[in-house]
This record gives structure tokens, sequence and C-alpha cells, in this order.
């Protein structure tokens, strides 16, 4: 189990607005942000935390609570506290491959490739390429991974002329965005998303080491190059315990009434 470095003994400030729970939560949070307290370590016991700052258990327990809704640290009955394993997450405002974005914040990313097969299309698949159902295309199923730990498994679906590029590419440590632009000379424009929540089925289960049945994200994405016409239809399904999306949005202001 990892061991915390020493934390310098904190101060809290009696006389601020700032309740004494708050400022209690904020120095913790902080501690582990910056490593101190590192992922699976043990915080310390409600009484260690009492005597560090000399407060109430009750402003104590605020504090933690605060910190597991956060989800910054779980608690292990009669064991304690313990330092959550921080979910790396994706801006979706932006359209990228998995690795391009994962790789800006420094993570180490490698796909295992457990199938590539041209098949026919399933109608789902050939409506959203714009295809005659069972047309021929190329089936990648591939589990990512994000520091040598099971993040998502996607399978993706694209027309057959992008499958002798595709074979002959990297796609152990590339992404398809990359590989279609560079290799293919597609320009990509925009993706359409659609997310929900799933069961994880067995198979998909297995490869990202959860139970049947557990918790997914899934997304659906299909990506259109830059002359609009579709080129990539994906699922990718995320375990929810190590990863997030997320996205920033502005409420829009309805237009001023003509007087």
């Amino acid at each position: 189990m990892p061991t915390r470095r020493s934390v310098a003994p904190p101060a809290v400030f009696p006389d601020s607005p700032v309740p004494l729970y708050a400022q209690i939560k904020d120095t913790l949070r902080a501690g582990i942000l910056d490593g101190r307290y590192p992922p699976h370590s043990r915080m310390p016991s409600e009484s260690e935390l009492q005597a560090m700052f000399d407060v109430s258990r009750i402003t104590i327990r605020q504090a933690l609570g605060d910190l597991q809704k956060e989800g910054l640290i779980f608690k292990v009955h009669g064991k304690g506290s313990f330092v959550s394993q921080p979910r790396a997450f994706q801006n979706v405002t932006s359209l990228q491959g998995f690795a391009e974005a994962m790789s800006e914040g420094g993570h180490d990313i490698l796909n295992r490739v457990l199938s590539f097969d041209i098949v026919p299309a399933a109608d789902e698949v050939a409506a959203r390429l714009g295809l005659a159902p069972g047309s021929p295309v190329a089936e990648i199923h591939r589990v990512r991974l994000l520091n040598r730990a099971p993040v998502s498994y996607e399978i993706s679906f694209l027309p057959e002329h992008f499958a002798r590029p595709l074979a002959r590419a990297d796609l152990v440590t590339r992404d398809i965005f990359l590989i279609l632009e560079n290799d293919c000379a597609v320009p990509l424009g925009r993706a359409d998303l659609a997310i929900d929540a799933i069961a994880a089925p067995v198979e998909i289960a297995q490869s990202l080491d959860v139970k049947k049945g557990a918790p997914l994200l899934r997304i659906e994405r299909l990506t259109h190059g830059a002359d609009g016409m579709p080129v990539d239809f994906e699922y990718l399904y995320f375990r929810g315990d190590t990863f997030q999306y997320r996205l920033r949005i502005d409420r829009e202001r309805p237009a001023s009434k003509a007087r």
C-alpha cells in the first residue's frame, strides 16, 4: 500500500468567515492533489485529524464527508478512509482521439487489438455510415489501456476502402483519427455523440477487468470528414471508476423581444 509523505502541521483560522470544516477539507484536498496523500494511501484517522487541527470530531467528519462526496476519498469499514485513484477525463467540446487527449495529460496509452475483420454491415452501422445494408466494412475491436490499466473497450466500423491503410497502421499506439488524417488524407470535421449507461456484457467485462453487469459509460460516436461524409462509427465503453467525459456549456440568452 502506498505511504503518504510527511505533511506540514496545518493551520486553521477560527475567525475566518470560511467554516472550519471547509478549511480542513481544502487543506486535505490540496494534500491529495499534490501527491502528499498518494492514491490508495490511508488518510489520517479521525482522532489523528482531531489532534492535527485541534477541532471537534464532528468538524472532521464534515470535512471527510465532503471529500468523499467529491470522490477524492473512499471509506473501508473498520479500516478508515483511503485516497481514491484519480479519474482521467476527456473534454468532449473538441474532437480528439483518446490517445491524443490523454497524452496531453501525461498519461501512457497503449491499445490491445482484439480483432480486425471485414464484415457485412449490420443495418444500424450501414445507416450511420451511409452504406447499403450488408456492405463490407472494417470492424475493429480494441481495449484502450491508460497507464497499463484497461479503461475502455472500443468497437469501430469504417468503410471497406479504409481497411488496407488501417491494417498497415500501428493500431497498438495510434488513434484511428490520426490514421485517417495522416495516412488516408481525410481531414475530420465533426462528430455526433450519444451517451448512456449500460450493464457490462460478459465479453466486455472480462476485457475491462470488471464484473459482469458492472456499470459502464457507453458512447455512440459517428465521425464525419470535413466534407460532411461519415467515415467512422464507434461504440465506446468506458469504466466509470477510471474515466469521465467533461464538457462546458453556456446558457443561451433568449433574444430580446421587440417593444
